[in-house]
């Protein structure tokens, strides 16, 4: 008799992304990506863009998701 466990047959389930958390992981791979915010400190001395990024998890920070 052979058991459930070498069969191979899984469930993938996908967990939801938190939007805190994905609004943060956007964020963080665009200062990785972007030349201008590569280098800053803070995330109000990135770009245009990544300054736009860091507001969105400010906001989803502060609604508490």
């Amino acid at each position: 008799m052979t058991g459930a466990r070498g069969t191979g047959v899984r469930t993938a389930v996908r967990r939801a992304e938190l939007p805190m958390l994905r609004a943060y992981r956007l964020w963080f791979e665009h200062t990785r990506k972007c030349a201008e915010c590569k280098g800053v400190r803070t995330a109000q001395d990135c770009c245009a863009g990544g300054r736009d990024l860091w507001a969105a998890y400010r906001h989803a920070y502060a609604e508490g998701a």
